[in-house]
This record gives C-alpha cells, structure tokens and sequence, in this order.
C-alpha cells in the first residue's frame, strides 16, 4: 500500500531525525579528520587506519545485538538510546586529548559501544511508532536528517582547520557541543509508546527457537548485506585516496561533503520511492551504483574523479541503507523487531571489520587502485546474488500458481 498524502510522519521520528543529525554533525567534525590525524600527526600506516576503522565499527555492532535484545526483553527503547548517544557524547573529548594511536583506538572504541547501544533500539523504536505504509519515508527521512549532519561536519570542519592553520585538535574540540545538544534532545523532545510492564514469564526469551522465528527473507536480507558490507569499507578511504592524489589536508573533508550531501537529498526520495512498491528495483540499483563508485575510484587519475566516486557512492547509500532497515522492520516479527536489528548489525559490523582490514591491506601492499577494484568485485558478487535470488522467487511464484 502507497503512502497517502495525509499520512504525516510522526513527531518522534523527527526528533530522532534531529539527534541523528547533532550526533553525526560532532561525528563527522572528528572522523572528517581523524584518518589524517592519525596518519600525519600521530605517524600511522593505511593499515593501522584500517584496522582502528574496522575494529570500532565492529565493536558497535556487536554491541547491537546485545542492546536490541535487550530492549526487546524489558519493552523500552528510549532509556537506551539515551545511554547511547550519552556515552558517545560524554568520549568526545577524548580525541582532541589524543596523544597516540592506542589513545585514539580507546577513544574510537568507547564511541562506537555508545553508537551500539543506541542503534538498534532507535531503529526498532522507529518502526514502533511508524505505520507500515510509510516506513521507507520514516527511515529515509532520518537517514536524509543523520546525513545533513554528516556532510555539515566535515564542512565546519574544513573552516576550522582553514582559520586555524589545519589545528586538528581545535575542531575536535568545537565537535564536543553538538553531542550535547543531541543528548538534550532526546531527554526533552523524545517519547516512546506507553506499554505496561511485562511479567517476567512474557518477556522475551532469546534461544535458539525463538530466532527460529525469524524467517528466511530475514536471513537471506544478512547474507546480502554481509557481501555487500564487504565491498562497502570505511569512508577513510575515500579521504585517503584523495590525499593520495593531491588534495591538501585543509580541504580534504570536502570528498566527505560531496558523498554526504548526495546521501542527504536522495535518502527521503528513495525512501518514498520504496514505499510505492519499487524496493526490489531500487536494491539492484543501489548495488549498481557502488560498483560504478568503486570503479571511478579505482580509475582515478585526480581530485575531480575521487568527487564524482564519493557521489555515487553517496547515492548508493541513499538508495539502500534506509531500504534495508524497512527490510528488516517488515521481516521481524514486532516482539523480536530489537533482536533482529541487532544482529543485522553485527552481521554489517563483522563484514565490515574484514572489509577494513581488507582494504587496508591491499592499500598498504599493492596500492590504492586494488582496493576499489576489489570493492567492485564484492559488489558485483552481491548483484549476482539478488538477482538469483529474484528468480528463485518469481520461480516459486509460478510453481505455486
């Protein structure tokens, strides 16, 4: 069913659009910039970067699964994701008082336990509060919200290293007052369902026969997002391959800029465009265009193609990463919809982790232009896999007709 033009979206999820959007504003002022940070300042190989990327990411979503769970056995989302976006928002000093890379991986890894935390109640909180026929409008548009943030980061970012002489330290500084304001959104503008307490004999159980109820489309939905993780590595690459071909530290934010904004306009369109009945369309679509991303990157012969890469793969991510919540959202079943959050997480988290270590690998060893051409192969490996995927669906169709 489509979306009518009197469905609003409701006001929760805007207020979580807004804390998206502050948390990932101080986010993107600190990652905008940390890789350089690490490499320049601190002396750090593309390696360790990968490494330091994968494991923090990794780290959040192993921490998913755990919150998503658990948010599901008490029946409350929002205490949650306060304690999330609390702790990421209390960690951000951390990173200007960074003095090596082990105080910068600790200070990556606390961040990224806060993001874990937060995640999957978020998303499932969304869904709780946001009827089915407009979801993908629902994720899109916290998505669109999350990445106004991300590429106003790196911008701010960029003018505070341009007026300071590229001070590093002082924009992670500025990075610290957006958090907070994040976290007194969500005291004061965020309210969840009322629901009365469950008994202890009706909360739920997590063993093996209750993942049993999560159904196969849930699992197949993993395994493409678990390939596709793999050609989707830490956007500090990105930044590097920049830098590697040119562009000074000052303005390198701007490839984060580039890709940001393309995700922040297309997301909400995207969005409503799956709602309307077009999500299998828009997915292979949205794979297509990180394989082209990957391509043009690995290709890249100047700062002008590294844009044009980090723009499609910004609009890859429009197109899918609020697709796969609605995905999820509509596969889990409501009591387990925390749980299964949660481990599509640590699925992103573990492919994404090897997809860093990876790419950092292959940077370090044999050059930039591998590691995207590697990222496409991945991708195209995802394509084929939805494609099949599809006809073994249109092939059950007809034998049941």
């Amino acid at each position: 069913m489509a979306p009518t033009s009197r469905q609003r979206l409701p006001k929760g999820v805007i207020a979580l659009g807004l804390v998206s959007m502050f948390m990932d504003l101080s986010s993107e002022m600190i990652h905008s910039l940390l890789p350089l940070f690490m490499v320049t300042v601190l002396g750090a190989s593309a390696l360790s970067v990968g490494l330091i990327e994968g494991i923090a990411e990794a780290t959040a979503s192993v921490t998913k699964v755990f919150s998503g769970v658990f948010s599901d056995w008490i029946g409350r989302r929002k205490p949650l994701v306060l304690l999330g976006y609390g702790l990421a928002a209390i960690t951000k000093p951390l990173f200007p008082l960074a003095t090596g890379i082990g105080a910068v991986l600790t200070a990556r890894f606390i961040d990224r336990i806060g993001k874990g935390i937060r995640g999957a109640p978020r998303d499932a909180l969304i869904a709780d509060i946001t009827p089915h026929q407009i979801r993908g409008a629902a994720y899109g548009l916290r998505q669109s919200m999350d990445t106004i943030g991300a590429f106003s980061g790196p911008f701010i970012a960029m003018l505070l290293m341009a007026a300071s002489h590229d001070n590093f330290r002082l924009a992670f500084w500025v990075a610290v007052l957006p958090a907070l304001i994040c976290v007194l959104l969500i005291v004061f503008g965020v309210q969840e369902p009322e629901s009365a307490p469950k008994p202890r004999e009706e909360r739920v159980q997590i063993n093996r026969t209750m993942l049993r109820l999560l159904p196969r489309r849930f699992w197949g939905i993993l395994l493409i997002v678990g390939v596709l993780t793999l050609a989707r590595f830490s956007e500090a690459f990105l930044l590097l391959r920049a830098q590697q071909l040119g562009l000074a530290v000052t303005w390198t934010p701007l490839i984060l800029i580039v890709m940001n904004v393309v995700y922040a306009i297309s997301a909400y369109p995207f969005g409503r465009f799956a709602d309307n009945g077009s999500r299998r369309r828009l997915l292979l679509c949205g794979v297509a265009l990180l394989i082209i991303a990957d391509l043009v990157l690995a290709c890249a012969v100047n700062v002008w193609l590294v844009g044009v890469g980090a723009a499609l793969w910004g609009l890859h991510m429009g197109a899918t990463q609020g697709l796969f919540a609605v995905l999820v959202a509509d596969a889990a079943p409501e009591k387990l919809r925390g749980t299964a959050f949660g481990i599509f997480n640590l699925i992103s988290g573990i492919a994404l982790l090897a997809a860093s270590v990876i790419a950092g690998g292959l940077w370090t060893l044999i050059g930039p232009a591998l590691t995207f051409y590697a990222g496409a192969a991945f991708a195209t490996l995802a394509l084929t896999g939805l494609i099949a995927l599809q006809l073994v669906q249109l092939t059950d169709q007809r034998t049941a007709i």
